[in-house]
């Protein structure tokens, strides 16, 4: 099985999980209508199909806060074993900066030695703002995504605008959407808001809200996040 399909068969447990937690039974039941169709030997037009379809579904059945809630739901997280001594630093401090710096540095430690880039290509990312630690602007976070690892080189090195975008999206549907004429609801961007989403609510141990503000589904060049912190912090 590729790992497109072992992704496919992960996110629709966590989405229809979401969908029951957060809209109930229902409305999950008519979200998820047809997704037992899908097998390793669906095209990747058919998940598209799919997708489209229960995200419009989604959209005209629950409102845009329980949107939110079921789609940062759905996704990927980073480590909290990654996040532990980051955590630690802010429940001692309570040092926004502080732990922001921690995170920034642990950002660009992946850079240097996980992913073994240039020091020319890691100045060239950090200095587009790019990254989990994101810009801090007072009480809100601006993260805009790295291009997905994989594919990072060749983004850097490429001119047209639609490769780009199938370069930097690390969600294998929408680098497949973007091929098409078809679209999908930016509801679906929320998934990858709730990495940053869980970033932060792990080091502060409170909710943050999440805003989509780019999107490669939209035709923008990125993807950028608002995190928006509470006012106490």
């Amino acid at each position: 099985m590729s790992e497109e399909r072992d992704f496919e068969r992960f996110w629709l447990a966590k989405f229809s999980s979401c969908l029951d937690e957060f809209a109930g039974e229902e409305i999950r039941k008519e979200v998820m209508k047809g997704c037992r169709e899908l097998s390793s030997r669906s095209s990747g037009s058919e998940v598209i199909d799919w997708t489209m379809g229960a995200m419009e579904r989604l959209d005209s059945l629950v409102d845009e806060e329980g949107r939110k809630k079921v789609m940062t739901g759905c996704a990927c997280q980073y480590p909290k074993t990654d996040l532990q001594e980051i955590r630690e630093k802010y429940q001692a401090t309570r040092d926004i900066n502080l732990v922001h710096q921690m995170l920034q540095e642990q950002f660009e430690s992946f850079l240097r030695d996980t992913l073994e880039l240039s020091e020319e290509l890691i100045e060239e990312i950090v200095s587009r703002g790019w990254g989990s630690a994101g810009i801090r602007r007072g009480d809100t976070i601006i993260a805009t995504k790295i291009p997905k690892s994989g594919y990072l080189v060749e983004y850097m090195k490429e001119t047209d605008p639609e490769k780009k975008r199938r370069y930097y999206c690390h969600c294998p549907r929408v680098r497949e959407i973007i091929r098409t004429p078809k679209a999908i609801s930016v509801t679906y961007c929320y998934c990858g808001a709730g990495f940053y989403k869980g970033i932060w609510e792990e080091i502060l141990q409170k909710p943050v809200e999440v805003e989509v503000l780019e999107s490669v589904l939209k035709g923008d060049e990125v993807c950028k996040i608002a995190v928006y912190l509470l006012s106490d912090q």
